[in-house]
């Protein structure tokens, strides 16, 4: 028993020490995957299937929502969709996408029927990318019984909408202009070696398509790209000179991810402020597996031509920030570049930062002062009195600016803002709020900001 303890306390300070370079997986407080970047305006919202802990089956039960203005720290919108939603679901929340169109945000996810009839394609509608979202129709948008999962959705610069779904066949729609309903009848892709390339080994599976695509447009040249080769997957993508064909095979982008990497892929790509980015999952968090996954980001840039290159994963991720964070405007506790032991919830004053243990702590990246700070607020709420954050720089041993002493407020549920007074500090820097403190889960964290 003693040495399996020391083993684990090795593998445990092996894994913070990499984590202060680390970025990938973006997303620690929970397994998330199936990627789905949406930029809108200046923000990106990554919409995430989520994988509840399990070892030997996948069990999903929401979508969770994640955003950005930086590209390194994600803020936690919590669950704005889930099983619930949909009264002719009653299983595997899968992989959806997101889209914004006549002032509305489509939401298109796979579902388990009630009805026993196997996986469907559903729609959710909502006011904001945050929501709130209800079933659009009330029943599914799209159902052929041969493999309904994962689909992708893109609006045409000529305004016609898109919908390509499907596992082992590919399948799209024409969506009309309200997004929840299509014209004409569902069309198969021709899944041939010239457009999806060759697999050999698997009778029944004649090219590399395995599912999961994501369809898009650069340059007047569409891609679908999609994990492929069956399992373990890899990326590969194809392309055309139209919206639904003839496909040319590209090949690969990404081999499936020897170290850590899950025997699923899933990717999502965007552009935002000019630079390209590969969103996809591996098991690379402590407790990870094929059923437990974690969503990563890595940038990229396109040939000449518009090839892709071969993307290698990383563990840190991005490393230049689009912007820098403003330490003098309330920022959300659940706003994180790298955590260690906390976890998120969601409460009567929305998300928060739960679960904090004497040497957990949440670090933030590219924080700007561009003034000295004299005083830094922390919103929180507990139920004795003895935590502790403390205020470093670049590292969690680093620079102290300030300690705050976290003071009773009479309950877990019950907020108050705290303040103290601290130490002089210019630049740009990566802080960590560093807790301690002798008693369990010490206390929750809202919001904090310098003054």
């Amino acid at each position: 028993m003693k040495k399996l303890l020391h083993l684990l306390s090795l593998c445990m300070f092996l894994f913070t020490a990499t984590s202060l370079k680390a970025q990938n997986p973006i997303i620690q407080t929970k397994f998330t995957a199936d990627p789905a970047p949406m930029v809108y305006h200046d923000t990106v919202f990554l919409y995430t299937s989520h994988d509840v802990t399990t070892s030997y089956d996948f069990n999903m039960q929401d979508w969770h929502l994640f955003s950005t203005i930086d590209m390194v720290n994600w803020t936690d919108r919590g669950a704005p969709l889930s099983l619930k939603t949909f009264s002719w679901a009653n299983a595997d929340a899968w992989a959806g996408q997101c889209i914004f169109r006549n002032g509305k945000f489509y939401w298109y996810v796979p579902m388990n029927r009630a009805d026993g009839k196997g996986m469907a394609i559903g729609v959710a509608v909502g006011p904001t990318a945050e929501g709130p979202f209800i079933d659009a129709i009330g029943h599914p948008l799209a159902y052929t019984g041969l493999g309904d999962i994962d689909p992708t959705v893109f609006i045409d610069t000529d305004g016609q909408a898109y919908l390509y779904w499907g596992n082992p066949h590919l399948f799209y729609v024409k969506l009309n202009q309200d997004m929840i309903s299509y014209s004409g009848e569902i069309q198969t892709v021709p899944l041939t070696e010239q457009g999806f390339g060759k697999r050999t080994g698997n009778p029944n599976r004649f090219t590399q398509y395995e599912e999961g695509p994501w369809f898009y447009k650069r340059n007047n040249l569409y891609y679908m790209v999609y994990a492929a080769g069956g399992v373990p997957e890899h990326i590969a993508y194809s392309t055309s000179a139209g919206p639904t064909g003839p496909w040319v095979n590209r090949d690969t982008l990404m081999r499936f991810i020897q170290k850590n990497g899950a025997f699923t892929n899933h990717c999502g790509m965007i552009d935002y402020h000019g630079i390209s980015y590969f969103f996809y999952h591996d098991q690379a968090l402590p407790g990870g597996g094929g059923f437990t996954r974690s969503v990563c980001v890595d940038q990229y840039t396109y040939q000449p031509d518009g090839t892709i290159p071969m993307i290698t994963p990383t563990t840190q991720g991005v490393i230049k920030a689009v912007r820098n964070l403003d330490p003098f405007v309330r920022q959300e506790a659940e706003t994180i570049a790298w955590e260690s032991g906390v976890s998120t919830a969601t409460g009567n004053n929305g998300i928060y930062v739960t679960d904090i243990d004497s040497g957990d702590y949440i670090k933030v990246r590219n924080v700007d002062f561009k003034r000295d700070p004299k005083s830094f607020y922390a919103n929180v709420a507990a139920n004795t009195d003895g935590g502790i954050i403390e205020i470093h720089i670049d590292r969690p041993d680093g620079f102290l600016v300030g300690t705050l002493s976290v003071k009773n407020t009479g309950g877990l549920d019950i907020w108050g803002t705290q303040s103290v007074a601290v130490n002089k500090e210019r630049g740009i820097h990566d802080v960590y709020f560093v807790f301690k403190g002798s008693q369990g889960h010490l206390f929750n964290f809202n919001w904090w900001k310098f003054n």
